[in-house]
């Protein structure tokens, strides 16, 4: 059931804003850690055994407990208040639940369209269905509920600011998202609930000392299965995977929701997959799977782990199920290149189309989806459109994914010297780097071996190889034959890095990161600090900032 556009609207309000509306404007503008135990292989393994929740994932759901207009708690059983009391205490709703939520709140806002706390509670259960269900069209209903609820009190209403945090992370506009994070915070500040969604901004704009300082905040006012699941979303961008993975275990001891316990297993699936780990991040997503169907990410996550193991035709049924259910764009790249891998390049093409199509509708409902779209672009379409618009969106939100893809969508482009400064800021701790991505690895191999740094992109591609050697069915390969190309080392190894950067007489740059033990002669190779770079204009038709 959905709200009509004709719904009762309190005399004197301005009523819900229409789906265009802006969601970047505060309210204030409007109207004047620590990281856990380490815990062994075994000890995170027994995560499949465990009764735990999930700490809050991207995307999340931020409300206050349900009450009705009076302010007195609803009953304290049934789906409503089963979704009412998940949301509360920082893990995910059932979706059946979320459901319910939604439908007794479009009733309630019938009944009483005055009800401000019932708008933030119904805008920010749209916005979790849409994410859970990769369906943006709820976030334009989101926005309008919780636009209405700001129109109602517009003083003092930390839910909807809240809400509307959560909204422009799930639509990946990490600029709006800190804006309303912080009038939150700046209401609230010892609410805990405004810091998971701060904490994702900072992390898509490339603030690590914001992310340190929020981090640090939520940890002290939720230490519990909430918090700690949000720091291992940290520790892992660090590079802290052991870190991670205790926190992840710490997180999955403290909740005993079924769809909270199958968000923290296909978590930690994902930890799995990224240290090449095929068996026990299969594993994991089939215990998310069997703890609740709906677990987000865990079809594709076993498609992923299927691939590495041999097992393709599974592993094409379970990517084909997976997009069925969630049309994910990042899903169907990964489909299309898992054909293409397998030489069906008409079948890669179809899913390669695919992902062009929800680009489209995404962005219709306000969605920024210009990371996939440069990476497909890239390596499947037009690399110089990729770099258009990865240009823009290193304008909006420079964080490292984007520097990542921007700088391999500048290597596919043919500018080389511009693309390792680009890659040098994905890898590089001193850069803000430190996630140990194989994916990251191989692009700045790539670079460096067409640039003719032979030692560093040897020392980066076996380091890709090193993190995940299944990371790809595609490029995975294609690191290898590298490998191959550049062949072994020559005695001495240094002296021919530094002639090569002795060709190259620039400065400036990063030195490598202490996971890939880069030289000071590879420092010297760099080209200086792509946030200096000049950038392009944006493109006509881009997702541009909300």
């Amino acid at each position: 059931m959905e709200i009509e556009e004709g719904r009762p609207v309190p005399a004197g309000s301005e009523g819900p804003v229409s789906a265009g509306a802006r969601s970047d404007e505060p309210v204030g503008e409007r109207s004047r850690g620590a990281s856990g135990p380490r815990r062994s292989p075994l000890a995170r393994r027994s995560l499949i055994g465990a009764v735990a929740g999930c700490a809050v994932l991207g995307g999340v759901l931020v409300l206050l407990p349900s009450l009705d207009g009076g302010g007195a708690p609803r009953p304290a059983a049934g789906p409503v208040a089963r979704a009412a009391s998940a949301v509360g205490a920082g893990t995910p709703a059932a979706l059946p639940d979320l459901a319910a939520l939604i439908d007794d709140h479009e009733s309630r806002v019938r009944a009483r369209p005055r009800d401000d706390v019932s708008w933030a509670v119904l805008g920010a259960a749209y916005t979790e269905r849409g994410r859970r269900t990769a369906a943006p069209a709820y976030y334009p209903k989101a926005e309008k509920a919780l636009r209405t609820s700001l129109d109602l009190r517009s003083g003092g209403n930390v839910a909807a600011l809240e809400g509307l945090a959560s909204l422009a992370g799930a639509r990946g506009d990490f600029r709006t998202a800190k804006r309303w994070g912080e009038a939150a915070v700046k209401l609230a500040p010892k609410r805990w609930t405004a810091y998971p969604a701060l904490i994702d901004a900072y992390t898509g704009l490339g603030d690590h000392k914001a992310v340190d300082g929020a981090l640090g905040k939520l940890l002290a006012l939720r230490p519990g299965p909430a918090g700690r699941g949000i720091a291992a979303r940290v520790y892992r961008d660090r590079g802290q995977r052991e870190d991670a993975a205790a926190a992840v275990s710490d997180a999955a001891a403290g909740t005993a929701t079924p769809s909270g316990r199958a968000a923290l297993l296909a978590q930690a699936g994902d930890l799995a997959w990224e240290r090449g780990d095929r068996e026990e991040s299969l594993e994991h997503y089939r215990a998310a799977l069997r703890t609740d169907a709906d677990a987000d990410g865990a079809l594709a996550g076993q498609g992923r782990a299927l691939v590495a193991l041999g097992r393709t035709s599974e592993a094409l049924s379970t990517y084909r199920e997976a997009l069925a259910e969630r049309p994910v764009p990042r899903h169907a790249l990964e489909l299309g290149e898992l054909y293409e891998s397998l030489g069906l390049v008409g079948a890669a093409r179809v899913q390669y189309d695919l992902l062009r199509e929800l680009v489209r509708r995404e962005s219709a409902e306000g969605v920024d989806d210009a990371l996939v779209l440069g990476l497909l672009e890239a390596d499947h379409g037009d690399p110089r459109a990729a770099v258009r618009g990865l240009r823009a969106e290193w304008r909006r939100q420079p964080g490292i994914a984007v520097a990542d893809a921007l700088g391999w969508a500048l290597h596919r482009a043919g500018e080389d010297r511009e693309a390792l400064g680009f890659a040098l800021r994905a890898t590089d701790k001193e850069r803000g780097g430190g996630v140990r991505s194989a994916l990251y690895a191989y692009h700045r191999g790539q670079i460096e071996r067409d640039l003719g740094l032979a030692g560093p992109a040897r020392r980066h591609l076996t380091e890709a190889l090193r993190i995940n050697p299944y990371f790809s069915p595609l490029l995975a390969p294609a690191a290898q034959e590298a490998l191959r190309t550049l062949g072994e080392p020559p005695a001495g190894g240094p002296p021919e890095e530094s002639g090569e950067s002795g060709e190259s007489g620039e400065s400036g740059g990063a030195g490598g990161s202490g996971e890939s033990g880069a030289s000071g002669d590879e420092e010297r190779s760099a080209p200086s600090d792509p946030s200096v770079a000049p950038a392009a204009p944006a493109v006509p038709g881009q997702p541009t900032a909300r």
